[in-house]
């Protein structure tokens, strides 16, 4: 009996298989048993979801630059399948805002067509993310080029509004500053009631998130913001006189055209539409598990995320990820599974057949009321603050120069140039933390005398360099210049590395010049400490110098030579 129960101690945890890693929660959760009593905690936060969803759907499609339904069909297709097939218990998924940029930019480059061919192409390179399980790496896009890209959205999100809330009916250009430049041009031009509307429903929202943060904000917003334009007749345009209604009914399915040429124009933006769609799923898989005490499966959150795109693009919608504050609302209303998720889709279904008509009548600026606080809420004014106050200058750069990119050029240039910028930042630190440290009276004259050897190390003999950190292509130079600096050539270098975790090739040439200059000077090279890997390292990347180097344990043995 002891001997089973140290094999049992001793047995390494086994290593989950490739079918535990995609195996989505939903069935996870019905192994474990599923309830009535789960049901209705499903139902209602399902239900709760859905009525939040709504009115935000069709602002984020219309902000997009596409009619309201496609909003809807998005969370409807999408949402579902993120929940049937994700990885994590609460995700809930549909459009979200930051999409709208480039959703917006690809729609007036292309048109609808183009937008579902980007979405079908981002939708297939997450499924292979996720398949090759590289959703880690994801996660490494450094903290401050997320927050300024996302406050850079929240700005040209609310620029857009201005439109409905002055209630013109106008063509804004992508670019943020002839949009500015147009509104300012047709500024008298302003409908008195759009704006009033505007003001009753931030008004409503505010407050009921002041005063009664359960209540569904955004829904009694547009339905008394919808009462008073129908009661007093006021002239500001509708979803009905702008897009002509809501259909009851999803799309037929349809493939995206498929052309060639276009699919080479639009691969910067599919990329963008999936790294979008990948970062804010998986960053709300992370929220939803802080407030659960849950696991998200990443890869297979990724796949779900690249089926649900391609799927949405097939019934009319638009590009789909998680979505932070309806995932969040999900575990607040009390979901316990992703049946919640499924449902809310359900609901969205069921209030589109039953309501379309009603939906007709919803004022576009109450929409701009609704995306004017998202843009608040996504606009990351406490980070900003704490980046800017405390990081260092490098990471207020990126930070910076990302939210720059991003409102006055262009969101996939602002996500290349940031992600560039704080790799160059991070090698640029990490060169400035490797330390070579050079030791050239190492041994003095009573340490030779103890030695008592005919060939006893005197001074100036021995040079010793310490080098702490990766010896990388950051840090290799370093070697080099302390070595030109050095004046009378030693019998020995010592080169100390048993802080070395790595060497990499740019590292193995710096040494193989450091190995040739030591035996043109008719000197030794001893690496002392040296780990196991990092000696293997160095004999295959130094291997046509003319001289290799002696590998000892320890600084004394290299003396003692």
């Amino acid at each position: 009996m002891e001997t089973a129960t140290r094999k049992t101690m001793t047995t390494p945890p086994k290593s989950p298989s490739y079918a535990d890693i995609f195996t989505p929660k939903l069935i996870s959760c019905f192994r474990e048993g599923y309830t009535l009593q789960t049901l209705r905690a499903d139902a209602i936060a399902g239900l709760t979801v859905a009525i939040v969803a709504l009115p935000l759907s069709m602002a984020i499609a219309i902000a997009s630059g596409v009619p309201p339904e496609r909003g809807l069909f998005t969370a409807i297709v999408g949402g579902l399948l993120i929940s049937a097939l994700g990885g994590s218990r609460f995700q809930i998924g549909g459009p979200t805002a930051a999409f709208i940029v480039v959703v917006f930019n690809v729609v007036q480059r292309h048109g609808y067509d183009g937008l579902a061919l980007a979405t079908l192409m981002a939708g297939l390179l997450l499924v292979i993310i996720g398949a090759l399980r590289l959703g880690t790496y994801i996660k490494y896009i450094p903290y401050p080029v997320v927050t300024g890209f996302t406050s850079g959205i929240a700005v040209s999100i609310l620029a857009s509004q201005f439109k409905d809330i002055m209630g013109l009916d106008v063509s804004l250009p992508g670019d943020f500053l002839p949009k500015m430049m147009l509104l300012v041009q047709h500024a008298g031009e302003t409908v008195p009631a759009a704006v009033l509307v505007t003001v009753l429903a931030l008004g409503i929202i505010i407050g009921t998130k002041r005063f009664r943060p359960h209540w569904p904000g955004f829904l009694i917003a547009v339905v008394v913001a919808s009462a008073v334009t129908y009661l007093l007749d006021l002239h500001v345009a509708t979803i009905a006189s702008r897009f002509g209604g809501v259909p009851r009914t999803l799309p037929s399915p349809a493939m995206p055209a498929f052309d060639l040429n276009l699919v080479k124009e639009l691969l910067p933006d599919a990329i963008t539409i999936a790294l979008l769609a990948g970062i804010e799923s998986l960053l709300s898989a992370v929220v939803a598990d802080g407030m659960t005490g849950r696991r998200h499966r990443s890869n297979c959150e990724l796949v779900a995320q690249g089926v649900a795109n391609c799927a949405s693009v097939f019934f009319g919608g638009i590009s789909a990820t998680g979505a932070i504050a309806r995932t969040a609302t999900n575990i607040r209303s009390g979901g316990r599974t992703p049946v919640a998720g499924i449902l809310h889709a359900v609901f969205l279904l069921l209030f589109m057949a039953v309501a379309a008509p009603l939906l007709g009548y919803i004022p576009l600026a109450a929409l701009a009321a609704i995306l004017v606080m998202v843009a608040w809420n996504i606009s990351e004014i406490r980070h900003i603050r704490h980046i800017l106050g405390r990081a260092t200058m490098g990471d207020r750069f990126v930070l910076v120069s990302t939210f720059l990119l991003t409102v006055f050029v262009d969101l996939t240039v602002a996500i290349e140039f940031g992600v560039v910028a704080a790799a160059i930042l991070f090698v640029h630190r990490m060169a400035e933390a490797v330390e070579v440290e050079t030791h050239e009276h190492l041994i003095d004259e009573d340490e030779a005398d103890i030695l008592n050897r005919p060939d006893a190390t005197t001074p100036g003999d021995v040079v010793v360099y310490t080098i702490s950190g990766p010896f990388f292509f950051g840090a290799a130079q370093r070697l080099s210049s302390i070595l030109d600096r050095i004046g009378d050539t030693p019998k020995r270098y010592i080169l100390d590395m048993s802080t070395v975790p790595f060497v990499d090739a740019t590292g193995g040439s710096a040494l193989s010049s450091f190995f040739d200059t030591a035996h043109g000077r008719n000197a030794e090279v001893v690496i002392v400490g040296a780990r196991d890997h990092v000696i293997r390292d160095i004999r295959h990347l130094t291997h046509e110098s003319a001289l290799q180097p002696h590998f000892m344990a320890s600084r004394e043995e290299a003396l003692k030579l």
